[in-house]
């Protein structure tokens, strides 16, 4: 599943909450004081709940603060008209929702890496673009993806390249506080995509030395371009900044996969993580049932002890 199909509508599930022809889905449910406690900021994305909360944005995010979701990510965000985006902040500050990541730049033909001015430039246009954005919708985080490799430059250079970019980024981000997250992409999914894995992103990161430029650690991406999770995890986490969840095979939500999300958000929450985990990912069910089936999913693998 690409990335494009998470901000798209989502087909999910019957169940336990239900609302009458032609009314808001917010008669029918139980207040935010109700709401279930997770131990993780886990956030959901536009789509995901359509079925139960209709189309509007803000109707959306009421639902999933109503089900016990205190962030949300929205990779569309930056490309939203700005009075939606004006909108949606207040209904997340109102509601309690912490905002997660948007896409500030992710680039499938840019070559960053080939050290091209130009392609340089329309990077830096990307990331200055989305300062602003930021500030209106209360982001701190921001996802980059610096594009394919560059098949006729030698890899060091590459790196080299890359980096210098990001510096110039980051110089663009300190100033507000914001960070720039780079997102390392799996093989099967992205072929050619330059930042594949973790180690990759720990050693841009350190060479970049910017509170301003960390890893987005996408757990779907990880297991299938490196697996060893956990370890991994490990390694480098002084430089992770955000998560992303999705299980593997499918994409869809944790428990329809391999990965032992119990143990895995397990140990997030070990080492005092207390940032966003952003739900990337599809519904393994179509329409309400479907729906159901992510919150429960969700409520499941977050009863670690």
């Amino acid at each position: 599943m690409k990335r494009r199909n998470f901000i798209q509508k989502t087909a999910l599930s019957t169940g336990a909450i239900s609302m009458g022809s032609g009314l808001s889905y917010a008669s029918n449910l139980a207040s935010s004081k109700d709401a279930h406690k997770f131990n993780l900021k886990y956030a959901p994305h536009l789509g995901m709940f359509e079925n139960h909360a209709g189309k509007d944005p803000i109707d959306q995010l009421n639902f999933m603060a109503d089900q016990g979701f205190t962030a949300f990510e929205d990779n569309k965000m930056r490309t939203r008209d700005v009075a939606l985006q004006e909108k949606m902040a207040q209904t997340m500050q109102k509601r309690g929702i912490e905002m997660g990541v948007f896409v500030a730049v992710f680039l499938k033909e840019g070559h960053v890496a080939s050290g091209d001015s130009d392609k340089r430039k329309a990077f830096l246009e990307y990331c200055k673009e989305s300062v602003e954005v930021a500030k209106r919708v209360n982001a701190k985080w921001m996802t980059v993806v610096p594009g394919n490799v560059a098949t006729k430059v030698k890899e060091g250079y590459q790196t080299a390249n890359v980096i210098e970019t990001l510096k110039q980024a980051s110089a663009i981000f300190e100033p507000h506080n914001l960070t720039m997250v780079l997102e390392p992409l799996n093989f099967f999914n992205h072929p050619g995509a330059f930042l594949t894995d973790s180690p990759q992103a720990y050693e841009i990161c350190k060479a970049v030395d910017s509170p301003s430029c960390k890893i987005l650690f996408d757990i779907y991406h990880q297991q299938i371009q490196e697996g060893n999770l956990i370890p991994n995890m490990k390694a480098c986490w002084d430089e992770i900044a955000y998560i992303q969840i999705g299980d593997n095979p499918g994409r869809n939500e944790p428990t329809t996969g391999e990965i032992n999300y119990w143990n895995v958000l397990k140990f997030i929450k070990e080492k005092g993580y207390n940032g966003i985990l952003g739900m990337e990912h599809g519904n393994s069910r179509p329409d309400r049932e479907g729906e159901l089936a992510v919150i429960n999913a969700y409520k499941n693998v977050d009863n670690f002890k």
